[in-house]
């Protein structure tokens, strides 16, 4: 290249250039918090678009206690919002404003409820669809090297030389951290507080075969892995769909698809692994400590400021707390849930003869059954983000030569965090009656997931059971931020490069704060559409790319049988 064309790429007015997509960024992240935009407008049948008409519905309301009439709207609206405080205007601006607007294009059903009587938005089809074709192409690697899983974490095959930042165990800590979380203590409940117990047997499911999502795109990770400048490591899906697609002749749908992944990545660490988790949080220890019914922002703050102790340090430190954290809680939390369940030993039986029975009965139609199942599907893909990509980004700084074992390692994730730790949760909250409870269902109707399982931990154990779930809800939720920081940052850095991190986890920490302020519906909401508008761009770069796991599977696998690989302990 000449000299001038390369002073020119590095002249002042370039590298301007090369901001402006940074400094958009930026814009769009502070017009969620204070500079609305024009809504769209469309119209959409899901059940998704429902609840959040109804969220916006509950923030432009007037007072408590007014009834609303049509006599003059524009000076009604006109009052409310000189009446609204400053938070309840970013409340009504992020519902109004940014939610809805992404529902109508992440959550179309294609007219399913006109058809079937219930929404089916098609993301929910692609994610099961997903989990199906790949363990079939896999030949059910998620049930096959289970085992063999358990080896490598371990460390039965480890050796000191080999490339990365962490161990297994710590890369799988990592990923765990992001995915065992309130997901799992909220996301159940409210599942099961919707859809009825049935909704469990579709969350074990959808564990089972997010086991070999998370295999596939935790190798690809892998195998498309390289080092920052910062002797960082750089992988996960928005460098497998760019090069892995490069490699099979696909460049520009590769280029296009990893864009939309990060930017949905960015979105999906400040809303569903940042905020949801905030706010979820606070709603469980707000009613015990009164100082934060007044001022949540408190709680916010406080969070930000140990999220942003340990993000500083980068995956190295996020692993390493991470692999403190999240044995402790879990295993805090298993052991306080089969406490209460042997309590209720007798009625353990009933319950899961009525998630069973509730799961493929037709007795209120087949919509009903309909609504059950993707209910289910939808809760569990939140909690264990399988075919959404994002824990192949910790997984790809594990130390390893051999791409597939981590790939391996990293299908344990949906087995710890859905088919046991939601299963647990799904019990307690079925054996104690809590979802059916009267005194529950204004709980349930405004999505306070955490809530409802504090009930049943306190219902079915003791009263001071209440703060073993205060402790494991706040630690989850904090282990959460800190492992999507990560997620976040990796994809902000590779689309606006290493220097400018420090801007991304500035707006993570703001967010951070947020999530004390923005009400659950609207958390709720936004967490669904970011996180599982990343299926999209992830799965389709997974399909095009499974032959290339498969051919790496094969090869690891007849290696492994053949006992080529030495153990090391």
């Amino acid at each position: 290249m000449p000299k001038t064309t390369l002073a020119l790429l590095r002249s002042p007015l370039a590298r301007s250039v090369r901001l402006l997509p940074l400094l958009a960024c930026i814009a769009v992240a502070l017009s969620v918090l204070s500079c609305p935009y024009a809504a769209m407008g469309q119209d959409s049948s899901t059940a998704q678009e429902e609840t959040i008409r109804e969220t916006t519905a509950e923030n432009t309301a007037g007072e408590p206690g007014k009834i609303a009439t049509n006599e003059d709207p524009v000076a009604e609206e006109s009052s409310d919002s000189e009446n609204a405080t400053w938070m309840q205007r970013i409340d009504t601006a992020f519902g109004k404003y940014v939610v809805d607007n992404a529902a109508a294009v992440i959550f179309y059903d294609f007219g399913t409820k006109d058809r079937f009587g219930v929404s089916i938005p098609f993301v929910v089809v692609w994610l099961f669809a997903g989990g199906v074709f790949l363990t079939l192409r896999m030949r059910f690697i998620n049930l096959r090297a289970f085992r063999h899983a358990i080896d490598l974490i371990r460390g039965i095959y480890d050796t000191p030389d080999e490339p990365g930042e962490v161990t297994h165990f710590q890369a799988l800590a990592a990923a765990l951290s992001a995915t065992v979380g309130l997901g799992n203590i909220a996301g159940v409940a409210i599942a099961i507080g919707t859809g009825g117990p049935g909704a469990t047997v579709w969350i074990i499911l959808v564990g089972i075969l997010g086991m070999t999502a998370k295999f596939t795109e935790c190798t690809l990770g892998q195998l498309y892995r390289v080092t920052d400048e910062d002797g960082h490591v750089l992988g996960g899906p928005m460098r497998y769909l760019r090069y892995g697609l490069k490699d099979i002749g696909l460049p520009g749908l590769g280029r296009v698809l990893a864009v939309v992944f990060a930017v949905l990545c960015i979105g999906a660490s400040f809303g569903g692994g940042n905020s949801f988790q905030v706010g979820q949080s606070l709603e469980v220890i707000q009613d015990d400590i009164h100082i934060l019914q007044d001022h949540p922002w408190i709680y916010g703050l406080i969070m930000a400021v140990a999220v942003g102790i340990v993000i500083i340090g980068g995956i190295k430190s996020i692993a390493a707390v991470a692999g403190k954290i999240v044995p402790i809680m879990c295993t805090a939390y298993v052991i306080a849930a089969l406490y209460i369940l042997a309590l209720n030993a007798t009625e353990v039986p009933a319950a899961i003869s009525t998630i069973v029975s509730e799961a493929f009965s037709l007795k209120a139609g087949y919509g009903a059954f309909l609504g059950v199942l993707v209910i289910g599907i939808k809760r569990a893909v939140f909690s264990n983000e399988a075919g959404i990509g994002s824990a192949a980004i910790a997984h790809s700084a594990a130390k390893t030569d051999e791409p597939v074992s981590e790939g391996i390692v990293a299908l344990l994730e949906p087995f710890i965090d859905t088919v046991m730790v939601c299963t647990i949760t799904a019990l307690v909250v079925v054996v104690t009656g809590v979802y059916a409870a009267p005194n529950m269902q204004d709980v349930i109707a405004s999505d306070q997931g955490a809530r409802l399982t504090l009930e049943a931990f306190v219902v079915g154990g003791h009263e001071w059971f209440r703060y073993v779930l205060f402790a494991a809800v706040v630690l989850f939720a904090y282990s959460t931020c800190i492992s999507w920081s990560y997620y976040g940052e990796r994809s902000w850095v590779q689309l606006f490069g290493v220097r400018t991190s420090i801007i991304y986890k500035l707006l993570f920490l703001t967010f951070t704060v947020l999530g004390s302020i923005v009400t659950r519906g609207n958390i709720l909401a936004f967490s669904d559409l970011m996180i599982l508008g990343m299926s999209f761009p992830n799965l389709l770069g997974v399909f095009l790319l499974s032959g290339v796991v498969k051919r790496q599977l094969d090869s690891y696998w007849k290696k492994y049988q053949n006992g080529e690989f030495p153990r090391m302990k």
